[in-house]
């Protein structure tokens, strides 16, 4: 049987669509995966930077802030407490699950609302289901201002003593 050589035929119109159809569907695909390609490169060339906040924090001058205050910088989730004897910071954070506690000037102690952990004014925890007390962050004087770093946890008995 003689091979029959089809290509030498003339088209019909249902083979000349199906045809343009098919360049149409590949053409599009070359010209998505090239600007896939482009995005991608132009992507590349731009830095992946995260711009973070500042950890440090500077508040007021020590001298501005009478003994028995509690400042609550819920922006910054850090609680600010003077003493008679000094300055030390607190994380706002709970230690339970990562809530944010709230100061009860009432009660003088911070509540978590959501799990109801509760904490003494140093972070100690009076009331669980929290794990461990708030952590200490570090406070220090800098250029006569009070600067805590929410980045920095200290010993839970820190404290920054001002004369």
């Amino acid at each position: 049987m003689p091979l029959y050589d089809d290509l030498k035929l003339p088209l019909s119109d249902e083979e000349l669509s199906r045809r343009r159809l098919l360049g149409l569907v590949g053409t599009s695909a070359l010209v998505a995966a090239a600007i896939g390609t482009g995005v991608s490169f132009l992507r590349y060339l731009e830095p992946a930077v995260l711009f973070e906040e500042d950890t440090r924090v500077g508040i007021d001058r020590p001298e501005d802030i009478t003994p028995g205050t509690v400042l609550v910088l819920a922006k910054q989730h850090i609680y600010v407490v003077r003493t008679h004897d000094g300055f030390y910071a607190l994380s706002s954070v709970c230690t339970h699950l990562g809530c944010m506690t709230q100061y009860q000037r009432e009660q003088n102690e911070i509540d978590c609302p959501c799990h109801g952990s509760r904490f003494e004014l140093s972070g100690e925890v009076k009331k669980g289901p929290a794990p461990r007390p708030l952590p200490r962050l570090q406070i220090t004087i800098d250029r006569g201002l009070l600067v805590v770093d929410s980045s920095v946890h200290v010993a839970h008995d820190a404290l920054l003593k001002v004369s």
